[in-house]
């Protein structure tokens, strides 16, 4: 499992963030599309597990299958352009300019939603029989979560926002550490082990996902859960974006190349020449 040191995958992660930025529109929509997509699948696998074993940690466990298939294949979460794309603006990146960072945010929001939410359809088509009978097991399962994440934070008010905010953070700190730990090896393997365990760490803690909610909580509103879009939107989805933006960008985008690009001014050792002693 060959290992790149430091300098070497921040650069990395710079060349990737202003690939991103030029990127085509076409280009851009398809990756975030296939990204939501295989996202929400491994969400809808993560809760089918933990339904059926009554386990949450076997469901954290195989979740980042999910994530790791989706990277392997070169597609885009914003939880992952968060990070990268605003390196190579910082970095002074020919071409590279605010505007760009944002409509890159902006197409991959839209292709990640589409992509969940046109698995969340499937997947409540799977769990109601074409929405025929009442949902199942799996598919209440849901329903409870995005009550839960929604209500369950209103309830608390300026604190359930606080702490809705704070787990969005904690999320995108270990989803970004999980991207930038696949830069650090060439290898397959290295690179899978290196993304499963943040990824696996934020599943079980229950953080907040801004992309994992465009699946949960759609799918929610179709399976009998017991809240509103303005409840999603308000009480979940934009505060876990920006939380997710913080996340990413300060605990590991810059905490990063601060200090393995614009390192800090080295000590200087000083030409102390030995002290000649005369003899008398």
């Amino acid at each position: 499992m060959a290992y790149l040191a430091p300098t070497e995958f921040v650069t990395k992660m710079i060349d990737a963030g202003e690939s991103k930025i030029f990127m085509s529109t076409r280009d851009t929509l398809i990756r975030a599309f296939m990204a939501g997509a295989i996202l929400a699948l491994a969400a809808a696998f993560a809760v089918t597990i933990n339904v059926q074993t009554g386990q949450p940690l076997a469901g954290a466990v195989l979740f980042p299958v999910g994530f790791c298939l989706l990277y392997l294949m070169g597609f885009d979460l914003l939880t992952g352009v968060f990070t990268l794309a605003p390196l190579a603006l910082i970095d002074k990146r020919p071409g590279v300019t605010i505007g760009g960072v944002l409509r890159n945010w902006g197409l991959v929001f839209l292709g990640n939603f589409a992509g969940a939410l046109t698995v969340a359809v499937m997947m409540a088509i799977t769990f109601t029989f074409a929405f025929t009978t009442e949902p199942n097991a799996v598919g209440k399962a849901i329903g409870h979560i995005g009550e839960g994440r929604t209500v369950g934070y209103a309830a608390h008010g300026a604190g359930g926002m606080l702490t809705l905010f704070v787990r969005g953070v904690l999320c995108n700190w270990m989803v970004s550490t999980g991207v930038v730990a696949a830069m650090m090896s060439t290898s397959l393997s290295g690179k899978v082990i290196g993304m499963w365990m943040p990824i696996m760490l934020f599943f079980y803690m229950g953080f907040e996902h801004s992309v994992v909610n465009m699946f949960l909580f759609p799918s929610g509103l179709m399976l009998e859960g017991n809240f509103s879009i303005g409840d999603y939107l308000l009480w979940n989805e934009i505060p876990t974006v920006l939380g997710n933006l913080v996340g990413g960008l300060a605990f590991v985008g810059l905490t990063l190349y601060s200090t393995h690009v614009r390192t800090g001014a080295k000590r200087k050792a000083e030409a102390a020449k030995p002290t000649l002693v005369a003899a008398e």
